[in-house]
């Protein structure tokens, strides 16, 4: 039996991060972009995840990604 994937919201936070460091996706866009990114079978508990942290699809992946921590050089 295939096991899915456990989506925390650190690791959902940590997925969004990378795909807008690669390019793939803006912090501008909503959250439902991701679900291109991660597979069908996924998605569903990434949903729920998100609505269980108060996060709406329509949200944006910056709201998601939290604030950004910069150090100098």
């Amino acid at each position: 039996m295939l096991q899915s994937v456990q989506y925390s919201l650190d690791v959902i936070q940590d997925e969004a991060r990378e795909l807008v460091k690669k390019g793939l996706v803006s912090r501008s866009q909503p959250i439902y972009t991701l679900c291109q990114f991660i597979p069908p079978r996924d998605w569903v508990c990434v949903e729920c995840e998100l609505e269980r942290c108060d996060f709406l699809l329509r949200d944006r992946i910056a709201d998601l990604m939290g604030p950004e921590t910069w150090e100098n050089d």
